[in-house]
């Protein structure tokens, strides 16, 4: 990552998400945030968010998501729409479409879908 503001979402700590979704948590349905949201549980469906998302490493998330900026570190099932970086993890596992102006794989990581970068 070279740009300073997409590093910050690196440094952040669980006590730096206004929410965090706790690893014995499994939800289904649609989730909406405006506050960093950091998920270490299970969930199904749909997150659309004008924030930050930062999947942890042992989360699992089926579902199409639509962010500022996600992070995965876990597994993720569905397509990834973000505004400005989607940043996969060498412990992280997509299986989707990817769609970002910057998109970074870490040497590692599984990447399983048809990625678009677009400004």
């Amino acid at each position: 990552m070279v740009d300073n503001k997409d590093n910050d979402l690196l440094d952040l700590d669980e006590e730096d998400y206004d929410t965090v979704l706790a690893p014995d948590i499994e939800f289904s349905g649609t989730i909406e945030f405006a506050d960093p949201f950091m998920i270490k549980g299970r969930v199904s469906g749909t997150i659309r968010a004008s924030s930050d998302l930062l999947i942890d490493t042992d989360a699992v998330v089926k579902a199409d998501i639509n962010a500022k900026r996600v992070v995965i570190k876990g597994t993720v099932e569905g397509n990834v729409t973000a505004t400005q970086i989607v940043h996969v993890f060498s412990s992280g596992k997509l299986s989707g479409d990817v769609t970002a102006p910057e998109v970074v794989l870490d040497s590692g990581c599984f990447f399983s879908g048809i990625c678009t970068m677009q400004r």
